[in-house]
């Protein structure tokens, strides 16, 4: 059966087509709109192999993330940069994306400040090109016969660059503890400090954010308090004495709390699957990512300019999420790329598409990283029939 799914792939790409390539579907407003036949890999879904005690994993893009965590789980592992579940987001079901779908488009969630990005984590592929060539890259293969680091060069192209039919991940154990320090009535430049205290000291802090007085909580926070969010993972000795010594670095700077188990738990899945803002269907979502130092300098300007702009920090203020009032002809854009002082990057998570058409999703790039970006895309997909358009290109 998966030789047949392989061979149509083929088929359907050799046909010269423009294709719209999807998985599991989880993230349908992602993106410019991609006029093409619809061709889907969430049929190719085997676990190929899995290897616990090397921790490394061989699984086709259609996985669920659902399926793939539950088998980690049974040997105490994870994928540890935090795939976020965007599907709500997207008015779509939780729990419906994909391993290639986290890979296609790059997303990390808050345990990236410590365990790295998707990429990172993206040992090796093999992969259809635009032209019906098919490629294999990393992991166990010792050459890379194009001259391209491919795992990393696809992650993050949103299947414009190939479409992805095995992938091979590195695995992480899963820390059996997890709690997170609570720094509450902190903002500002006071709150930068301690993110950025806290991530260069020896506590290896697993995840870092800061949530302003606005933000709607949940009941997970203090209502109306603006909060600076430690999280350490470990075991237990461990985790209770880098806690301690958190304490210690920050004591004096804001009232502390700690959250462990579900409270923590729940409380960095809502951060990291953009619950708020899935919550606002209302509202044009912006992902920003920014030299964490400048991240609230960034989100005060924005709402200093959109007062009913609502949004938080992640990775140590590297990260923003950003939701703005929607109505706007260029859902914010304007403000938000010009926030960015030409230091960082906005993409247009959610609008409408009429907007989209307008209001270039991703961040615009400089003459000659477009030009090289154009010459890449030309090697893999020279008739440019991959997810045509979605990425503006």
């Amino acid at each position: 059966m998966a030789g047949s799914m392989l061979s149509d792939l083929l088929d359907a790409v050799r046909a010269g087509q423009n294709l719209r390539v999807t998985g599991g579907g989880s993230k349908p407003g992602l993106g410019h709109a991609v006029a093409g036949q619809a061709l889907s890999v969430s049929c190719l879904r085997t676990v190929i192999s899995y290897e616990p005690a090397e921790l490394i994993l061989v699984a086709q893009p259609g996985l669920p993330l659902e399926e793939l965590k539950a088998l980690l789980s049974t040997h105490g592992q994870a994928l540890a940069f935090d795939p976020p579940d965007l599907g709500p987001l997207y008015g779509q079901p939780a729990g419906g994306g994909t391993l290639g779908g986290v890979v296609a488009t790059g997303l990390s969630g808050p345990g990236r400040v410590k365990a790295g990005a998707v990429r990172d984590h993206v040992l090796g592929m093999t992969a259809i090109a635009g032209d019906g060539r098919v490629f294999r890259s990393g992991g166990k293969v010792v050459k890379n016969v194009t001259g391209f680091d491919l795992p990393k060069l696809l992650t993050g192209a949103h299947g414009t660059l190939g479409i992805m039919t095995e992938i091979v991940v590195k695995v992480l154990p899963s820390p059996p503890v997890s709690k997170t320090l609570v720094l509450a009535g902190i903002e500002g430049a006071e709150a930068t400090r301690a993110l950025a205290d806290a991530l260069g000291s020896a506590a290896e802090v697993g995840a870092a954010a800061f949530t302003p007085s606005y933000l709607p909580l949940d009941g997970l926070l203090p209502d109306r308090t603006p909060c600076v969010l430690l999280r350490l993972d470990g075991v237990a000795v461990s985790v209770a004495e880098r806690l301690s010594a958190l304490e210690q670095l920050l004591h004096g700077r804001a009232a502390m709390a700690v959250l462990a188990g579900d409270e923590s738990t729940m409380l960095w899945a809502w951060l990291r699957d953009a619950a708020p803002l899935a919550e606002r269907p209302e509202l044009d979502v912006w992902r920003l990512s920014v030299p964490p130092m400048a991240g609230m300098g960034v989100l005060s300007t924005i709402r200093a300019a959109i007062p009913r702009a609502i949004g938080w920090l992640d990775w140590g203020g590297g990260l923003i999420w950003l939701g703005l009032p929607g109505g706007m002809a260029d859902a914010g854009a304007s403000v938000v790329r010009g926030a960015l002082g030409g230091d960082g990057h906005a993409t247009l998570m959610r609008a409408p598409d009429a907007v989209k058409a307008l209001v270039p999703v991703f961040q615009p790039l400089p003459g000659p990283l477009a030009a090289l970006t154009a010459r890449v895309k030309a090697q893999f997909d020279p008739a440019g029939i991959l997810n045509p358009g979605l990425m503006g290109m």
